[in-house]
């Protein structure tokens, strides 16, 4: 099995890298392989609703958002993390998520009933806004929440200020628990010979008759 841990922070190994680094030490312990993976700085753009994808399987900018979506066919869990700019998720992860959820949205099943977290990494305020922006991907894509003891946050202003935040590190590390717990079970039910439920054709309305 395969988490991967997804750093939507500007910095490479800055906060949002050490909140990640905590859960993925506790997946290590329950032998599942994780990978981080880090957004980059180079610009993302935002979704224009081209529709491209629809026919291409795949967003019409071949960029990091592609790169990743390759990795999530093999990948059997999730972690997104953001910093929080101006109360809410970063922009690059904000449009590095729009397009990676829109693009494989109608083609693929990469995501269904894949377990999924979401990690908010700031300074002082806005963590819950950007925790609540982030999981609202998951809901729309059938992917269970993994949930910790409290909010899934840390605070601090630099990647040793966040280590001090020892709540905060101790709800990394029982998201971690509980995701390797989510995933065991999963297989567990797959062995036991439990089939995945029945995908049902999607339907599209709207308020205007």
């Amino acid at each position: 099995m395969k988490v991967l841990l997804v750093n939507g922070g500007p910095h490479k190994e800055g906060c949002t890298y050490t909140a990640l680094s905590e859960i993925a030490k506790e997946l290590n312990k329950e032998d599942i392989e994780t990978e981080i993976f880090w957004i980059g700085t180079k610009p993302i753009s935002g979704c224009i609703a081209c529709g491209k994808c629809y026919e291409k399987g795949k967003c019409v900018f071949d960029d990091v958002v592609n790169e990743f979506a390759e990795k999530c066919k093999e990948a059997d869990g999730f972690v997104f993390g953001s910093p929080v700019h101006y109360a809410g998720a970063s922009g690059a992860i904000t449009s590095f998520m729009d397009r990676l959820f829109y693009s494989t949205s109608r083609n693929s099943n990469i995501f269904r009933l894949k377990p999924a977290a979401a990690i908010a990494s700031a300074r002082r305020a806005g963590t819950t806004a950007t925790y609540d922006q982030l999981n609202k991907y998951f809901g729309i894509n059938q992917m269970p929440i993994i949930s910790s003891r409290y909010w899934n946050m840390v605070h601090g202003a630099t990647p040793d200020d966040v280590r001090k935040d020892e709540e905060g590190m101790q709800i990394m590390r029982i998201l971690g628990k509980n995701m390797a717990y989510y995933l065991k079970c999963q297989e567990a039910g797959r062995k036991a010979g439990i089939t995945m439920p029945e995908q049902e054709q999607v339907k599209f309305t709207n308020f205007i008759r």
